[in-house]
């Protein structure tokens, strides 16, 4: 029997399973093996068993890197056995994915449309590695090119303006990068300070790391380890050695089963493996990060977080359990500040898995693992309620979502937020005075092996506060930008590639 006056069809997370094949281990598994098996042990969780997979009437896949499959959700039914009338799969790009297809199929459920959904993602980016290194074919599963899901989910959309790519803004770290100096100049903060606090921030969620059985890199790390590079922890782009980047070169899995109440009642899982989506909103933020008003804020966390949090009926002081994407620092720190969070409360962790650097970063399904781990927590702390974001290109596409074992107060509602956001205007090809308001710097290996700086990208506003981007890549300009901080300093623009400090 249902708990009194709960909706048949209320979604309910019954099963989440998890796996990591890590290097030096048998086999160079693929993902369409990883996220099958990762499934496997959903089914094992939920306590109800493999009947579950087999009468799964959808799926729903993150859509692989490692291998791109155009519908990684039909090899693994097949992997299962099972024959669902539905197939579902990500845009190509954006860690939002999970969080988007799960309020996609926590929808369907609540709309009668679905009684048993799966939803499973993996990478092997280190076992393609691995393999490349040693020339060794590997035997993963092939898919004709015309094979397609019944459903695309989120926005494939490029994300780079022209004035970006003109910079070399081409790859995350960089965007990254320069939104972290960025927040920086708004905190007012000292290069020293604020590697203290990303490094700080950084080595907490290590610790969580080594709690977390399915972590890529399980060991604790101290801050000045994270922030100081060296051979082990090179420069990539200033202020961010490997340490504090997103590790793509993984091989996990991850796997969760969602039912209607019903369903769930049917199938016999007990009720102590009932996890509940409370609350789960989508939204988009400028599209490209140039056009922000603040390159380092997010109106649409904000506005993504506040939506979730209303589904569920409760404030941000409610929740107990926390994940924060946490691919670069600043990621976690914008959405802990769009969000009204604490970066340093001990009794309130941003991280249940240790996030990207530490946990692992695989590709698009990074959500997938936050969710399975939260899902855990919260069967232990059953009345307590836990958030999980997701995020896509460059703090660009968010997914917000709120979790509980008790029983939600309403159906459940997929929602798209829509955030108050402030446009700036850019000037591509403006030369004149500005004032610089943001810069990295990316590096490269030398001939000598050594890090060394190959430009400097700059973020400057003019005196009507229109953004213009310069790459610099002559020895001054680099020189100035690595031995010294003009951060708020005044410049004169001459060219696309050319700026001088007054």
């Amino acid at each position: 029997m249902l708990p009194a006056g709960m909706d048949p069809r209320t979604p309910v997370l019954v099963g989440a399973g998890q796996v990591v094949h890590r290097t030096g281990e048998p086999g160079l598994p693929g993902p369409v093996e990883l996220a099958a098996e990762s499934l496997r042990r959903a089914a094992v969780d939920s306590g109800a068993g493999d009947r579950l997979l087999r009468s799964a009437d959808l799926i729903a896949a993150a859509a692989p890197v490692s291998r791109p499959y155009s519908d990684l959700g039909a090899l693994v039914a097949a992997e299962l056995g099972a024959t669902p009338k539905r197939t579902l799969q990500s845009a190509r790009f954006g860690g939002d994915a999970p969080q988007r297809l799960l309020n996609t199929v926590a929808q369907s459920i609540a709309d009668g449309e679905s009684e048993i959904a799966l939803l499973t993602g993996a990478e092997a980016v280190a076992a393609w590695n691995a393999a490349t290194r040693g020339g060794i074919t590997v035997d993963w599963p092939e898919q004709p090119e015309t094979t397609a899901p019944s459903e695309i989910i989120g926005s494939d959309r490029g994300p780079n303006s022209d004035m970006e790519t003109a910079a070399g803004l081409w790859g995350p770290v960089y965007f990254y990068a320069l939104m972290e100096t960025a927040l920086r100049a708004r905190h007012g903060s000292s290069e020293a300070a604020h590697l203290e606090r990303i490094g700080g921030l950084w080595s907490r969620l290590s610790a969580v790391a080594a709690r977390n059985p399915y972590a890529w890199m399980p060991q604790t790390q101290s801050a000045a380890d994270l922030v100081t590079p060296s051979a082990a922890n090179r420069l990539v782009s200033t202020p961010y050695p490997k340490l504090l980047v997103a590790n793509l070169s993984v091989d996990l899995g991850a796997g969760l089963i969602l039912c209607s109440a019903a369903a769930a009642d049917a199938a016999g899982v007990p009720r102590d493996r009932w996890v509940f989506p409370h609350g789960g909103a989508t939204a988009t933020d400028e599209w490209f990060v140039s056009e922000r008003a603040d390159m380092a804020a997010s109106p649409a966390i904000a506005a993504a977080g506040r939506a979730a949090l209303d589904g569920a009926g409760i404030g941000i002081d409610e929740v107990a359990h926390v994940d924060l994407y946490s691919c670069f620092p600043v990621a976690v720190q914008v959405a802990a500040e769009a969000l009204g969070l604490p970066i340093d409360d001990p009794a309130r962790p941003l991280s249940v898995t240790g996030g990207l650097t530490f946990a692992g970063g695989p590709g698009n399904n990074y959500t997938t693992h936050s969710i399975a781990t939260m899902a855990g927590l919260l069967r232990e702390d059953p009345d307590a309620y836990g958030l999980t974001t997701a995020l896509g290109w460059y703090i660009t596409k968010h997914g917000v979502g709120v979790y509980s074992a008790r029983p939600p107060r309403q159906l459940f509602r997929a929602v798209e937020a829509e955030p108050i956001s402030a446009r700036r205007a850019i000037a591509p090809g403006y030369t004149g005075p500005v004032t610089v308001e943001a810069y990295t710097v990316p590096y490269r290996k030398g001939r000598d092996g050594a890090d060394e700086p190959e430009a400097v990208v700059i973020s400057a506003l003019n005196p009507d506060g229109a953004r213009i981007l310069v790459r610099a890549s002559d020895a001054d300009t680099i020189a100035a930008f690595t031995k010294g901080d003009p951060l708020g300093g005044a410049a004169e623009i001459a060219a696309a590639d050319k700026l001088t400090l007054l």
